[in-house]
């Protein structure tokens, strides 16, 4: 069973991957915003990491840099609806770490966490 933290401050973009990923049976915890999403990951284990690039406060490339030491083999999908934070989360690991332009339908978000965690 794999783990998921997802982090986005889109109520409807959370609702639609969390339903999503949950019909594939993962386990998928949220969070709707970066400093939510980092107690959480404190607090809990997880396998797969899903952050939205544009939140308020913490945004996905300072949740990403923030990460404990401890979660350094954690997998990391971010998403965002803007081109230009996309092309800068391409520089990030790319065996651990995926991006996913938004809007994105369900099959699109299945098969960008299916491809991650074959990995």
């Amino acid at each position: 069973m794999v783990r998921i933290l997802l982090a986005d401050d889109d109520a409807n973009v959370r609702g639609f991957a969390e339903r999503a990923l949950s019909g594939e049976g993962h386990v998928v915890v949220t969070a709707d915003d970066g400093a939510d999403a980092l107690r959480q990951l404190e607090s809990g284990s997880f396998d797969l990491l899903i952050s939205d690039l544009d939140m308020p406060g913490v945004d996905g490339f300072e949740l990403v840099s923030r990460l404990p030491g401890r979660l350094s083999g954690l997998k990391v999908l971010l998403i965002s609806g803007h081109a230009e934070e996309l092309k800068r989360a391409a520089g990030l690991p790319p065996g651990r770490s995926a991006t996913l332009s938004k809007p994105f339908t369900l099959q699109q978000i299945r098969g960008a966490v299916a491809e991650l965690l074959a990995r």
